[in-house]
């Protein structure tokens, strides 16, 4: 049984079609990646699995259950952070943490407590005179002790400086240490590329790739950045089909290498190279890929 089982998924509001026939197997203990411009249908993917909205066409199934039918039992093992935190002003942030706890049904305390030292939050204040960033620390703090089967994260880290955003990371590690599964949607695609097992890319609706990260690297090319001795020819590096040539000088030229190295390589041979550097695709620029090219059929 898998954490999260989707087959079909697809939600219209009216006219308007938000999500387009998702199919998703995420298994437990994964931490899953979903990314997606402004506006792809990842927020509604969220709704449906939190059982707020209901299909239009397709079933959705949360650790064993069906959302739209037993969302009861899929809160019971799920906890979800939202993008933007809304919370009790009037409570102090200690408050709040006891509040949600006992609305849940309870909470590991001292993880609770390593997390509000963790994050550097200051538990005193009222939720009023919080900055976003500490919210946000509010949502974090109280879903990752509840210690949930799974963890449904919306733009966790929004709102937060880089050192919290470490913190962050660090609490994703020991939730996939105790073999949690996380949903992260995410536009920090740096966040995505260090925590995640597999990535699925969103875009109008569907989702047009998923994989490992070696996976989602097929379609976009290796970076390679040459340095000669003196003035080349690069006229054999524009003869090989699988290089294109995205700057050069006299001395150093910058490639985009699709498939493999070896052609490159032979000719590179033949020439005054001094040094060579070679890097795969990141994260975020195989997603520019998928978002700057055509719209799927």
């Amino acid at each position: 049984m898998g954490a999260i089982e989707a087959h079909g998924l697809t939600k219209r509001y009216g006219a308007t079609p938000a999500l387009d026939g998702l199919d998703l197997d995420i298994a437990a203990g994964e931490v899953y990646g979903f990314l997606g411009p402004n506006g792809a249908g990842k927020t509604t993917t969220i709704r449906l699995l939190l059982g707020l909205h209901r299909p239009t066409a397709g079933d959705v199934r949360v650790a064993g259950h069906d959302a739209w039918s037993d969302p009861v039992a899929v809160h019971r093992q799920c906890a979800y952070i939202a993008s933007e935190p809304t919370l009790w002003p009037g409570l102090t942030g200690a408050e709040t943490l006891d509040y949600l706890a006992n609305l849940r049904g309870g909470c590991d305390v001292a993880y609770r407590d390593r997390l509000v030292r963790r994050f550097d939050f200051d538990d005193s204040k009222k939720v009023r005179a919080l900055s976003k960033g500490n919210r946000q620390k509010v949502q974090l703090i109280a879903a990752f002790a509840t210690r949930s089967a799974l963890l449904i994260l919306d733009e966790p880290t929004a709102g937060l400086d880089p050192l919290m955003e470490a913190a962050f990371r660090d609490t994703v590690a020991e939730a996939r240490e105790r073999g949690q599964t996380v949903f992260l949607s995410s536009h920090v695609l740096s966040e995505v590329e260090a925590l995640c097992d597999r990535i699925g890319i969103l875009r109008s609706g569907k989702l047009i790739d998923e994989g490992t990260l070696e996976q989602l690297r097929h379609l976009s090319a290796r970076t390679v950045e040459v340095n000669f001795s003196g003035p080349v020819d690069l006229s054999p590096l524009r003869q090989l089909d699988s290089v294109g040539i995205t700057d050069s000088t006299d001395h150093h030229v910058a490639l985009q290498v699709r498939g493999e190295m070896g052609p490159l390589l032979s000719v590179l041979d033949r020439m005054p190279v001094t040094t060579l550097d070679s890097r795969e695709p990141s994260l975020e620029e195989i997603f520019l890929v998928h978002y700057h090219s055509g719209p799927t059929s």
